[in-house]
């Protein structure tokens, strides 16, 4: 089954992901767009990339949690470690890229959306925020990194350990997103914002954004080992333990 579904237009990659609703993550859905960045990077008849979902209600709702749940160790470490290394692809890859926001981007939804250069969400009722303290857990390191970057120490601050989700102009005020549009355009603005860098001297744009991103890559790849440690061990907390399964409970009742 694919979980992400991928088109062209005009020199632009539009990549959905395209797993039911929610586009909860899991290491199928990862391992697949990272082995298409991959491509992607290689082929010099794509300037750059939109990233989408084909859900209207949810860009990503995060990690898989009820599957997840019961994981050994061994295993959700895999899935973490796919999941952050295809963030880092993302977040550093030598074409620009746009997230098309058109529903909810929360905890690692809204983690791959702060990887792209830019941001675009539409204006209807739809949330984007970071909740994993009220799971428990950190904000993986290199989204903890990029938030701080783009929307400030303070501003990350109260992202982060609020765990709050956020509607379109209070994320546009955060610094969340770059652009709040009419619903129906979301997609057609981040391709043409995509487009117009895009179409600019590719290995220039490479540069520059090398210049942006390498201090923030450089310091992930340095604690990688450090931070994933202190996430997971917080993932098989007591605490954590009770708080997810709540969650999940929740969102069952939903």
């Amino acid at each position: 089954m694919k979980m992400i579904s991928v088109s062209y237009q005009d020199a632009v990659a539009f990549v959905k992901l395209s797993s039911g609703i929610t586009n909860a993550l899991d290491l199928e859905l990862v391992n697949e767009l990272d082995e298409y960045l991959d491509k992607l990077e290689q082929d010099p008849n794509v300037c750059g990339l939109v990233l989408g979902s084909s859900s209207d209600k949810f860009f990503s709702i995060g990690f898989d949690i009820r599957h997840m749940f019961d994981f050994p160790r061994k295993d959700f470490e895999t899935f973490f470690r796919a999941f952050n290394r295809v963030c880092l692809r993302l977040y550093t890859l030598p074409k620009p890229t746009a997230a098309a926001i058109t529903g909810h981007a929360v905890a690692g939804g809204c983690i791959m959306v702060l990887c792209c250069d830019y941001r675009f969400i539409g204006d209807d009722r739809k949330f984007i925020g970071l909740n994993e303290i009220k799971l428990g857990v950190p904000v993986p390191y290199l989204a903890d990194c990029i938030v701080r970057d783009i929307a400030g120490t303070r501003v990350a601050q109260e992202i982060m350990e609020t765990g709050r989700f956020y509607e379109p102009l209070e994320s546009l005020k955060m610094g969340l997103v770059d652009e709040v549009v009419p619903a129906g355009e979301v997609f057609d603005r981040a391709a043409k914002k995509v487009k117009s860098i895009g179409s600019r001297p590719q290995k220039a744009f490479a540069g520059i954004k090398r210049n942006r991103t390498e201090e923030i890559a450089a310091r992930a790849r340095t604690f990688q080992e450090e931070k994933h440690k202190a996430f997971i061990d917080c993932w098989y907390s007591d605490e954590a333990r009770m708080l997810i399964n709540d969650a999940m409970k929740k969102f069952q009742t939903q």
